[in-house]
């Protein structure tokens, strides 16, 4: 196996069956690419990568003194120990192979675009991350319109860092979560010249109705959806008969987007016009709820999706798929039985008489 092939890998060649080298992000994709759902082309920077940079500087070592004793409740010691972690990481330059693998795949990732140092998103991706029993969502960094390699390397390391967020060393202390046994893979994707983005659940995140989807949108990247910025346009849609059962449109009054310029996402306000109609056309919301549906479907649980409507490309072909991951609430809770007062050989008299022929019932 090559350095290059060790540190990076592109996203078609990713499945579930490598989430300890790349993380539930980067498998996820993955896992997607191959099944066909649009999705920005990418790579991931392999744990391996991030394994070494740890061995060639004597890092964990490191992690673990800092964090000895560590009371999880003492939130005082927790942020100084982890803000001492994080600056270790990032005062280190990556190991020659590894930073040589990142480049030569940020290169061909140009190449094949056609476009000089593309701008790409750079997201991590830890291996107790997306798992149906440990929501790691947003606890590591995530860091938009990066361009050039240089810029890649540099995130690819911040996002590592990121791994020992306060938050996140709280997290892993509560759950009992050895730190040094937690990796990080990185993602690093196209950016998408997001029109509007969001979230769809697979059921109702309120009641955890399964014949329901909900979809959260707005102008603009999803972030500012994602973390509370703006109060996004709502869209209940019925899972089966693919009809918009309910929408609550908002007034959405910035939006983050890219600017070329600059090189960055930038924080804009929208425009009169905008603030208050829906970003979504009824087309696009069954759009995303198909989305959903789909990968619902394709990995058999009901799912947390991140979407995005790319601007540069056509209609019918600009729904992007960013993260897919199992919803983390509904999904635990243990189904109940239906309750009877005629005992068990009541019980198909029972739930017909609670399900009428022709009534929708929970799927």
């Amino acid at each position: 196996m090559s350095a290059n092939d060790l540190y990076t890998l592109p996203f078609h060649t990713i499945g579930t069956a490598d989430h300890n080298r790349v993380g539930g992000k980067c498998a996820s994709l993955g896992e997607m690419t191959q099944a066909g759902v649009a999705v920005p082309p990418g790579f991931a920077v392999t744990t391996d990568a991030y394994q070494a940079m740890l061995d060639h500087h004597g890092l964990k070592a490191e992690i673990e003194r800092h964090l000895a004793g560590a009371d999880p409740d003492n939130l005082d010691q927790i942020d100084r120990a982890a803000q001492a972690i994080r600056i270790r990481i990032r005062s280190h330059h990556l190991p020659e192979a590894v930073e040589a693998a990142i480049r030569a795949a940020y290169a061909g990732m140009c190449a094949e675009a056609g476009i000089d140092d593309m701008p790409v998103a750079v997201r991590s991706s830890a291996t107790a991350e997306d798992l149906p029993d440990a929501s790691f969502a947003g606890q590591q960094d995530t860091y938009l319109w990066v361009k050039g390699a240089d810029a890649v390397v540099g995130k690819v390391r911040d996002c590592w860092a990121s791994l020992y967020t306060t938050r996140a060393v709280a997290y892993r202390e509560k759950n009992a979560i050895p730190q040094v046994d937690v990796l990080m893979s990185v993602a690093v994707q196209k950016m998408v010249n997001a029109k509007a983005a969001g979230v769809a659940m697979s059921l109702d995140p309120n009641t955890g109705d399964r014949t329901k989807i909900v979809i959260d949108a707005s102008w603009g990247l999803g972030e500012m959806v994602v973390s509370g910025v703006v109060t996004p346009d709502n869209f209940r849609v019925e899972k089966v008969l693919e009809e918009i059962l309910d929408r609550k449109i908002s007034d959405k009054h910035v939006e983050l987007v890219g600017d070329p310029e600059l090189g960055e996402a930038v924080e804009r306000d929208v425009d009169d016009a905008r603030r208050k109609i829906a970003c979504l056309t009824d087309d696009e919301v069954l759009a995303v709820a198909r989305l959903a549906k789909r990968l619902e479907r394709q990995n058999k649980c009901p799912q947390d999706v991140e979407w995005a409507i790319d601007a540069d490309l056509p209609a019918g072909e600009n729904l992007l798929a960013l993260q897919s991951r199992p919803e983390t609430i509904w999904s635990q809770k243990p189904k109940e039985k239906p309750k009877s007062a005629y005992g068990v050989g009541m019980m198909g008299i029972v739930n017909t008489l609670n399900n009428p022929v022709g009534s929708k019932t929970r799927g």
